[in-house]
């Protein structure tokens, strides 16, 4: 099969994944406007969406939950959206078509996330789930403390609970294997999974022991309506613009930047470098930028508010990812339906983001990522940023994304009901020594959970009444996205 006509719908695994029949397939063409209370035979579901990550932070995690959300509010289910405070960002909060976002008063204390509390945020989260009428918990992101604690009180509450992973992780190292011993903990009793690319699958499957059958592969997608190609793009004297729109981190590879960035500059007297994004890395690019005297060819824009990520783009020709890992990469989307042509590492699903001729791939090397931006220089004249921008429409779609996530949800639904015992026989087999620890964390779980309920019955606590708004149909996922936050 050409790559030239590969959809996110038509991609294959690897030859060592599970079948495609754990791939949410894409459903019919509907209209993502009727939001009616019947929506016609569908189930109509009652979502709360749990991340450390969201705005006004911002990133690939932020993203995809505020434009997956949208698209299920058009879809017609309700849903809700917790996340720990921000500065003074605390208490209920409502975005674009009547989304409710719970700003819980736990703070941040180390890369965004909460404190880890285990039972800490059980009474809060016991009143929102009971407040609003959910029926199901969808939590993001293996490295939010949020997350896994939602999850764990959700189906001691005997809610359905879907999982969504967004990164790759290691197993070597002291700190993977504290974390997949926590993501194996977390989803031992999960509904479903969701991952964002076979590659990301197959590392959620190794890393948490989940039954490969429970795994669904969605890709993200890009609100194309947002980020447009420019009109024209100039190119004064030949001069051709890459663009890096990154945070600068070891993750991300900005180690691999500080030595590709002086290496193209000698090589190309008319090529410019525009970065933007920041942190710890930071230091080191600009002491490469005094050190080579790049000053006037390598400019440093620092974080970048999301409403200018398109002007940025749109300012290059080409797009540099340099990340060392990496599930999907949203940034490569953005760029390419902008109409840049990508230069990237081959580094986990990322080659499975765009066709081979709308990117040149690398490995994550100095002296290969310096290849692939002279290949990419090459062949930028043949490059048509506004076929680049249609191909990428065709291909992704929050609204297909919405629609994939929305058939997970009904068979998270249908999954049978197990009483504790049950629930303690899956943490059980989680290891000889961990599993009995897992088996403690529940059982105190349970009882805390059954003292609230005699404390504050149920029927206490007040509903709050559904808003019904009325949700355009030609309106893009992304529409009002706040511009405040940086990336």
């Amino acid at each position: 099969m050409s790559r030239k006509n590969l959809s996110p719908s038509t991609l294959k695994p690897p030859s060592n994944l599970p079948p495609r029949s754990t791939v949410a397939p894409a459903p019919p063409p509907s209209q993502p406007g009727n939001a009616d209370g019947l929506m016609g035979d569908r189930e109509r579901h009652r979502i709360l969406m749990v991340c450390d990550f969201f705005y006004p932070n911002f990133g690939g995690v932020e993203s995809h939950i505020y434009c997956l959300s949208q698209c299920l509010l058009k879809l017609g289910h309700k849903v809700v959206v917790l996340t720990h405070a921000y500065g003074n960002r605390s208490g209920v909060r409502y975005m674009t078509h009547g989304l409710r976002v719970y700003y819980i008063p736990w703070r941040p204390f180390l890369m965004q996330n909460a404190l880890p509390t285990f039972y800490g945020t059980l009474p809060i989260m016991r009143t929102i789930l009971v407040r609003e009428k959910i029926t199901l918990v969808h939590g993001h992101s293996a490295f939010s403390t949020l997350c896994h604690e939602a999850l764990m009180h959700a189906r001691t509450m005997g809610y359905k609970v879907v999982f969504t992973d967004h990164s790759l992780y290691g197993f070597a190292d002291v700190g993977s294997i504290h974390m997949n011993k926590v993501l194996q903990f977390t989803l031992a009793d999960v509904s479903q999974a969701i991952c964002v690319s076979h590659t990301s699958k197959e590392n959620t499957v190794l890393r948490s022991g989940l039954p490969p059958e429970k795994v669904y592969v969605v890709p993200n997608a890009v609100d194309t309506a947002m980020f447009t190609p420019a009109p024209e793009i100039p190119r004064s004297n030949d001069e051709i613009v890459i663009v890096v729109v990154s945070r600068l981190v070891y993750r991300k590879g900005a180690d691999l930047l500080v030595e590709v960035i002086p290496e193209v500059c000698r090589l190309y007297p008319h090529v410019r470098f525009v970065v933007g994004g920041d942190g710890p890395k930071r230091v080191r690019l600009e002491e490469m930028r005094e050190k080579h005297f790049l000053q006037d060819r390598v400019e440093m824009l620092g974080a970048i508010p999301h409403s200018r990520v398109r002007s940025v783009l749109i300012s290059g020709h080409i797009f540099l990812n340099s990340s060392l890992t990496e599930a999907f990469c949203i940034a490569i989307l953005e760029a390419a339906s902008c109409g840049l042509l990508t230069v990237s590492t081959r580094v986990g699903g990322v080659p499975e983001v765009l066709p081979d001729d709308m990117v040149v791939l690398a490995e994550p090397d100095p002296v290969d990522l310096v290849r692939a931006i002279k290949k990419a220089i090459t062949i930028l004249p043949t490059i048509d940023p506004q076929d680049m921008h249609k191909r990428v429409k065709k291909l992704y779609d929050w609204h297909d994304v919405a629609r994939r996530t929305e058939i997970v949800y009904d068979r998270a639904m249908k999954c049978p009901n197990q009483n504790l015992l049950e629930r303690l026989g899956r943490y059980l087999s989680c290891g000889s020594w961990a599993g009995k620890l897992f088996c403690l964390v529940m059982i105190i779980d349970f009882l805390l959970f059954c003292l609230l309920q005699l404390v504050q019955p149920a029927n206490d606590i007040e509903e709050v009444p559904d808003m019904v708004m009325a949700l355009g149909e030609g309106s893009s996922a992304g529409d009002d996205i706040p511009g405040q936050s940086s990336r």
